[in-house]
């Protein structure tokens, strides 16, 4: 997958970034949309685990889906003591995860869907869905702004991610739009709450 590029090359810093910023301050839109009961959560696209461990230490069942060898180990490093699931796999196939033959409460995917080009988000939509139980939701983040050097995202808007998704029988119960929380001016995020009809 083409989105993976410069996250192996960057990774010390990433991490860093990635775990100087709370799950409850990325997420504070999407909070109540997480079960408050213990669920089967899969993070797709977990980075370090960040997400994924706030979410076991919540009493989750949670599997965590990195591709990026190197930000898979840091987060298998940084959150050792906590039961997280670590699964390589990528995007728009996810092969791995689906040869494993589980249903989810909650599929997330945190600053991920806008690596993917048309084709592959045509791809992975129907994936996603089929991951889900009856009733599961797809929580997810996308990034609005200027490219990064190095790195692969394409320009991808809330309407068409929910127009897609309905495709799948998915319907949008949520969506917000919000200011960059690494302080970035340029830099803004949507983010959509879909569940399995």
């Amino acid at each position: 997958m083409s989105g993976r590029n410069g996250y192996g090359e960057n990774a010390t810093a990433l991490t860093e970034q990635y775990e100087s910023v709370a799950f409850t301050d990325v997420h504070r839109d999407v909070l109540h949309l997480f079960p408050s009961r213990p669920s089967r959560i899969l993070d797709i696209g977990a980075g370090t685990g960040r997400d994924a461990a706030a979410l076991s230490r919540r009493g989750h069942e949670v599997s965590a889906v990195e591709p990026t060898a190197e930000l898979r180990g840091a987060g298998m490093r940084i959150h050792a003591a906590t039961p997280i699931r670590w699964i390589d796999d990528t995007l728009p196939d996810l092969a791995a995860v689906r040869s494993l033959g589980g249903r989810y409460d909650v599929v997330l995917l945190t600053a991920v869907w806008m690596h993917l080009d048309e084709a592959q988000r045509g791809i992975a939509m129907p994936h996603i869905a089929g991951l889900l139980k009856p009733n599961g939701r797809v929580i997810l983040s996308l990034r609005h702004g200027p490219v990064p050097a190095g790195r692969t995202m394409y320009d991808v808007s809330a309407a068409e991610t929910i127009k897609l998704a309905e495709s799948v029988d998915l319907r949008c119960i949520h969506r917000n739009d919000r200011e960059d929380m690494l302080g970035r001016g340029d830099v803004s995020w949507s983010f959509l709450g879909l569940e399995a009809r």
